[in-house]
């Protein structure tokens, strides 16, 4: 823990209760890394996070986490992850859940996928007394070479989270764990397939590391039932490009002119955009347009609740945490590579394909 994040712990706890602006005014840090020192100590359980702040635990819930970290456990796990935005917050419970259970600590570190920064924050890491390492770093480009460089010597055992280096030489006994995106892509293809459509796309985030790989994968599960491709294939820009909400337009444009009846889309931001837009339009969900997420983390909360593949992100962390630990009992065993399928949550977007009377009627253009 940092000395900045040991004084947001005391102020919540002088506090009780407080709001991420007031904790950034009082301690003269930004919004976002007030934001991320909440997320690192309530993955460590000392707060808990609320609607914009955090609180202090109840009693029984602290004394659990200083129990579980009494003297004498058995050590400290180091963990980096590009980002505590989203996703990676319940990669983190995970595996902090399945190490308190083993008398092991985590010690979490955020690479802000500042890529040139990886090896530093690993290095700090194993310096602080890490007896392994849960990475998820990159893995391409120039950079990565020299991080798959760097695993091939680590000096203690590691195991990847979503990050498939198998190609590699380099690091033989690195065990990894993954979504098995094939099979979550292949509940959402098929279940659009079992509710009649035929003309099915995809829109895809431009940032999210995961978008190549869902991309291959929606292609491949099309082909093998039957679906017509390609129908709609878009990439979406991030919602801090200028184009962002044209680009949703244009996903929406291209569904009315190839007759798509159903999308995909990767994440629940972009989902969640595209319904609103369809919605001004005029454009009936289910009824005109079936949607499913990828990603499913603010998808029930959407009006209407959205579909979604959910991707398993507690089972990643937990899995990889036990993955290690088994690595640091038996250090000559194979390495493992594991691959969690995502679950399918069919809520209110994805309905019956259109009758084919309906499916003649285009979707209402923005113009």
């Amino acid at each position: 823990m940092s000395d900045r994040q040991r004084d947001v712990l005391a102020l919540v706890e002088r506090r009780g209760t407080i709001r991420v602006s007031d904790l950034a005014h009082e301690l003269g840090i930004s919004s976002a890394t007030a934001r991320r020192d909440v997320t690192v100590l309530a993955v460590a359980q000392l707060v808990q996070r609320t609607h914009g702040g955090a609180r202090v635990l109840e009693p029984q819930q602290s004394l659990r986490h200083v129990e579980s970290l009494r003297p004498g456990d058995a050590g400290a796990i180091g963990m980096l992850v590009p980002s505590l935005e989203f996703y990676w917050p319940d990669v983190a419970r995970g595996a902090e859940a399945a190490a308190r259970e083993r008398g092991f600590s985590i010690m979490l570190r955020e690479s802000e996928y500042r890529a040139v920064d990886e090896l530093g924050d690993v290095d700090r890491l194993i310096a602080a007394g890490a007896r392994g390492l849960l990475l998820a770093p990159t893995l391409d480009g120039s950079t990565g070479e020299r991080m798959l460089a760097w695993l091939a010597r680590s000096p203690v055992p590691i195991v990847l989270l979503e990050r498939d280096a198998a190609a590699s030489e380099l690091h033989e006994g690195i065990d990894t764990v993954v979504t098995d995106h094939t099979h979550g892509v292949q509940k959402a293809a098929r279940h659009l397939a079992d509710r009649g459509h035929r003309k099915v796309g995809v829109a895809l985030s431009q940032n999210s590391p995961h978008t190549s790989a869902i991309r291959r994968a929606w292609v491949g599960a099309c082909e093998r039932l039957g679906l017509t491709l390609p129908a709609v294939d878009a990439t979406v820009p991030p919602r801090t490009d200028p184009d962002y909400h044209t680009v949703i337009d244009q996903v929406l444009d291209a569904t009315r002119a190839s007759g798509t009846s159903a999308l995909l889309v990767h994440s629940d931001i972009d989902a969640i955009q595209l319904v609103q837009h369809a919605d001004d339009r005029g454009v009936a969900i289910p009824g005109d347009l079936s949607v499913v997420s990828y990603d499913d983390q603010v998808a029930a909360m959407n009006h209407p609740a959205l579909t979604a593949i959910r991707p398993p992100r507690e089972a990643i962390g937990r899995t990889a945490f036990e993955l290690l630990a088994a690595r640091l009992a038996d250090t000559e065993r194979p390495a493992h590579r594991v691959a969690i399928g995502p679950a399918l949550s069919v809520r209110e977007t994805s309905g019956p394909a259109p009758t084919s009377a309906e499916t003649d009627q285009p979707i209402p253009s923005h113009e």
